[in-house]
């Protein structure tokens, strides 16, 4: 299967600061906030969430064609994320802006603070879907990322006319994004992936019900953290999938963008959706354990392995789920 993972190409600025962002926060000041963080230490890593998932699904034995804008300055990354197997030949190089900033301040205990800036990315929305799936021979599955929003709308829009089943993972972009683009974007998805304070912002913003969003979609899986993660379809019980046990704790950049790696690695094999999660918190507990969101070692056999050590039913087919290709 072909997936083409569109979104954002980024350089990450990660940062640890030792106490908790929540203790300087003062209730009686949120009005004026004005804080600043001392931090123990600084990592500059490739990043951005179609990346980070190109990544993961070249370690996993795919060949992704990366979809996005960069600047010049994309060369090496490029090369690096080429030499892995992800395909770069459709992304759309800015002669004029640099390519994307993430930086992220991460506390103690997890939480974080963020700013993004698009640059080069502000140009996604000149990339024509249609163009790249006929000049790289059919696409098969197109996941739609966060991204410039133009880019986001005209990308789902080109799927629909294609005919061609695709993701719906808005993620970070829901909070600029209002309610009547949520639900162009939503509609017809064949999966949309959300995490829980992200579904929550999904329902409130489209003035839909989890019921009308079921309505729209394949299947709606929500990463719930450490809890791990829940799927649901219209007419069908909701289904709770655990994360990894005991998984090492360094740093949780990305560690959603894995999840969809492993996620959408297992469904190209026809894996139903308990198989899916599964194997996307494998991957994710991978993440979650290295410093960087394209830092971590995986590949099919250790994906196997790790799968078989964390659940006990993984050889075991799960009755009551038709595999992905079932659904629309």
């Amino acid at each position: 299967m072909r997936i083409a993972v569109t979104g954002s190409i980024a350089t990450d600025h990660l940062m640890t600061f030792p106490g908790r962002i929540t203790d300087q926060l003062l209730a009686d000041r949120l009005a004026h906030v004005s804080l600043s963080f001392l931090v123990d230490s600084l990592e500059v890593r490739d990043g951005g969430v179609a990346a980070n998932i190109a990544y993961g699904l070249a370690a996993l034995g795919h060949h992704p064609l990366l979809v996005g804008a960069v600047g010049a300055d994309f060369a090496p990354y490029g090369r690096r994320l080429a030499d892995l197997g992800v395909d770069i030949s459709a992304v759309h190089v800015s002669p004029t802006r640099h390519t994307a900033r993430f930086l992220c301040t991460t506390d103690q205990d997890g939480n974080q603070i963020a700013s993004f800036y698009p640059g080069a990315m502000s140009e996604a929305a000149a990339i024509d879907l249609a163009d790249v799936a006929r000049e790289h021979g059919g696409i098969d599955l197109v996941h739609v990322g966060a991204d410039e929003p133009a880019a986001m709308l005209r990308h789902t829009r080109a799927c629909r006319a294609l005919g061609l089943p695709f993701v719906a993972d808005p993620s970070q972009q829901l909070a600029r994004l209002d309610g009547e683009q949520i639900r162009e974007l939503v509609a017809g998805a064949h999966h949309l992936f959300t995490n829980e304070y992200e579904q929550g912002l999904l329902l409130a913003k489209s003035g839909w019900t989890r019921t009308d969003v079921l309505r729209q979609v394949g299947t709606w899986v929500t990463t719930l953290g450490e809890k791990g993660s829940r799927i649901e379809r219209a007419g069908e019980p909701v289904l709770d999938v655990p994360a990894v046990a005991g998984a090492t704790v360094a740093d949780p950049t990305g560690v959603g963008d894995a999840f969809r790696a492993g996620y959408l690695a297992s469904s190209a094999k026809g894996k139903n959706a308990v198989a899916c999660a599964q194997a996307g918190a494998a991957v994710a507990a991978l993440a979650l354990a290295s410093v960087g969101t394209q830092t971590y070692t995986a590949s099919p056999t250790l994906l196997r392995d790790l799968l078989t050590t964390a659940y006990e039913a993984v050889t075991r087919p799960v009755t009551g789920l038709p595999s992905e290709g079932a659904r629309p």
